[in-house]
């Protein structure tokens, strides 16, 4: 089923740049199987060589490369001119197979170990003077070196410098970041910068290591997510880099997925080729621009060697075998970047979106509110949930983080398994129901006992209800699986249906709000007769009430995925009159798209299941399991428009067996 959209918060994409170009970056983290991190003591040109040409040749033209420090820069001030002249040559070599490259200074951590050059002699890296100037000179005397180069596109302070340097206090940590900066400026003033941090701050995690995404952004040019989930879900585990992506965002710089991918260890070729497929395509949908791979080979070649003697999974994350043969994923991104060139991104963006789900400001809560930690990653669970169930209702949801107001564009503002808002967001959440739109909340107290209750205000006001809790108890969920029977027609739920909720979590977060109603509809109740949903008009507006925290069992809950949240989400989208331009009734495929500013739309049809889907729309019989394909719409081009270079795409099918026109 085809609608047309009339409007929604935009979601463009964003893309690094190189003066007016705007760069779409396909490539990985290299390290030469000659070497691995002491590749620059044993570089082997022709080895290098083959490895670039393998990537090149299966569509990666930039690299993510590593200067490791202790080797780059051996004594204070002095870089080693040997090192130097190989990386230059390594330069070179991309510039001669027309590719490109983001030189990484301070490496620093490197895939399970921590490498010091021998005179830092245990020095803070972020307030001791001396050695933040000993970096800065570093900093400096590379870019300086290499500055004219044209095969470098970009620069990346660190790699992953919380591991490294360890978390820090905020303020020094963003003072270290700027004088890194200011030193790169120094030596070459133009090109993109980032941290190379991981993004891995409070705005993301909900923990505070000091690397603020905010902060840093107003230092860079771009963020780059590092993403390497551990999960007991396979819906969460693949859609998790894209949560990410949406999430990192926050600022409105370009997102590119820096690091991300599988160590053969962990998952079998199969597995592997179908995790890279589903990260792929669900980050280019959450707005990510770039994908560097980790990394482009194995090292079996150096089992003696470490890191890899002592963390051997670190072995086997390549993109091709210790051989040079290619892994399936290397296949993957291959045919990722066959499509992406046709649908000639830079002139894409994101469809608009009709729901906003809403980001808590104690995600990322300042000190002094005295939030606890494991409160601040509970908001992160059950927001990602959240968007797992939006993504599965075929809804492309808007991430608005408090305090900002809800564009009124939203038609639908979901609010998941909340325990706190400040008082003015309630306000406003009122506002937006009285302005005619749906407001969907629903409760959750999280896993911490302190201060155990909804931190909310005007409860009969905006939901038409009346609590009965008593102070400093929680009413508990006893049934492992709750019935949620609806009393009245709810979208495209009838009268009658039920939908069941598996109860799980701690004793404050397995809880429901025990309420009355006093100016609001039961929609639908437990088994116990207690109500779950409920519903206040405010003029074409209303306000709805979860009072079972839906997302927060999901979340706490393995292999759940689809889960029932989604049927809800589902009826409160048609509730609210939410448009789709392409709907898929089943919740193992999720659907978005892009359109092409010459007025082309393109729908993607993901199975996110294991399972072959039957589904005879859009001109796609079936899915196979975990198969992308991407279908253009009909529609007409905007006037004036001249048709695309990139030609027309009807049907892009990537499969287990790849891609196929």
């Amino acid at each position: 089923m085809t609608e047309q959209v009339s409007a929604g918060i935009e979601r463009p994409l964003r893309f690094v740049r190189s003066g007016d170009t705007e760069q779409v970056w396909f490539g990985c983290n290299f390290w030469s199987r000659a070497g691995g991190p002491f590749m620059w003591r044993s570089y082997d040109e022709e080895v290098v060589r083959t490895e670039l040409v393998t990537m090149r040749d299966a569509g990666l033209d930039v690299t993510r490369s590593f200067l490791f420090w202790p080797h780059a820069m051996p004594e204070p001030g002095r870089l080693d001119e040997a090192v130097m002249d190989r990386f230059a040559k390594f330069l070179d070599l991309h510039t001669e197979l027309g590719m490109r490259t983001i030189p990484t200074f301070l490496v620093g951590h490197m895939s399970g170990e921590n490498w010091d050059p021998e005179w830092r002699d245990g020095r803070d890296l972020y307030t001791d003077t001396w050695m933040v100037a000993q970096q800065s000179s570093y900093l400096t005397q590379v870019a300086t070196a290499f500055a004219s180069h044209p095969a470098i596109v970009g620069w990346l302070v660190s790699n992953e410098m919380p591991i490294y340097g360890g978390p820090a206090a905020r303020k020094d940590v963003t003072a270290w970041a700027q004088l890194m900066v200011t030193a790169i400026r120094a030596g070459e003033p133009v090109k993109p910068v980032s941290i190379g941090d991981g993004a891995w701050g409070q705005e993301v995690t909900g923990k505070d290591n000091g690397f603020s995404v905010r902060d840093l952004a107003g230092l860079t040019q771009f963020v780059g997510p590092h993403v390497y989930p551990m999960g007991d879900d396979v819906v969460r585990q693949h859609l998790r880099a894209a949560f990410v992506c949406e999430l990192a965002a926050v600022t409105q710089l370009p997102v590119v997925l820096e690091e991300f991918g599988v160590s053969s260890d962990f998952a079998s070729d199969e597995h592997a080729a179908e995790y890279y497929r589903q990260v792929l395509h669900t980050t280019l949908l959450a707005g990510a621009t770039g994908w560097l791979a980790w990394n482009n080979t194995d090292f079996d070649n150096l089992p003696e060697q470490d890191p890899y003697r002592h963390h051997p999974f670190e072995l086997h994350f390549g993109l091709t075998r210790a051989d040079g043969s290619p892994k399936p994923q290397l296949h993957e991104i291959t045919a990722f970047r066959q499509l992406v060139d046709r649908l000639d991104l830079p002139s894409c963006t994101r469809w608009p979106a009709q729901v906003a789900l809403l980001v808590p400001s104690y995600l990322d809560a300042p000190e002094h509110w005295t939030f606890e930690e494991r409160e601040r990653t509970g908001i992160a669970d059950a927001l990602e949930q959240s968007y797992v169930a939006c993504r599965e209702a075929g809804l492309g949801p808007a991430f608005v983080r408090e305090p900002e107001p809800v564009p009124a564009k939203a038609r639908l503002v979901v609010v998941p398994s909340v325990k706190a808002l400040t008082v003015p967001t309630w306000h406003h959440l009122a506002e937006c129901a009285a302005d005619g739109q749906t407001v969907y909340v629903s409760y959750g107290l999280g896993d911490t006992p302190i201060q155990r209750g909804p931190w909310w205000t005007d409860l009969e006001p905006i939901f038409g209800v009346r609590h009965t809790l008593r102070y400093g108890m929680v009413e508990p969920v006893l049934d492992d699986v709750v019935e949620v029977r609806f009393r009245t027609g709810f979208g495209r739920i009838a009268a009658g249906d039920t939908l069941h909720f598996t109860a799980v979590g701690s004793p404050g977060g397995r809880s429901i709000l025990p309420v009355e109603a006093i100016d609001a509809e039961v929609i639908a109740v437990d088994q116990h007769d207690r109500p779950v949903l409920t519903r206040r008009r405010h003029g074409a507006g209303q306000a709805i009430l979860s009072t079972l925290p839906l997302e927060y069992f999901a979340a706490h809950s393995p292999r759940v995925n689809p889960e029932d949240t989604w049927q809800l989400y589902d009826a409160l989208a048609d509730e609210a009159g939410v448009e789709r331009a392409a709907r898929v009734d089943d919740p193992r495929v999720l659907v978005d798209g892009l359109s092409h500013r010459d007025g082309r739309e393109f729908a993607w049809l993901i199975n996110a299941s294991g399972e072959t889907i039957d589904l005879q729309l859009y001109g796609v019989d079936r899915l196979s399991p975990y198969e992308v394909t991407v279908v253009q719409l009909p529609g007409e081009p905007l006037a004036g428009a001249e048709p695309s270079a990139a030609g027309s795409l009807q049907t892009h099918r990537i499969s287990p067996k790849g891609a196929t026109p």
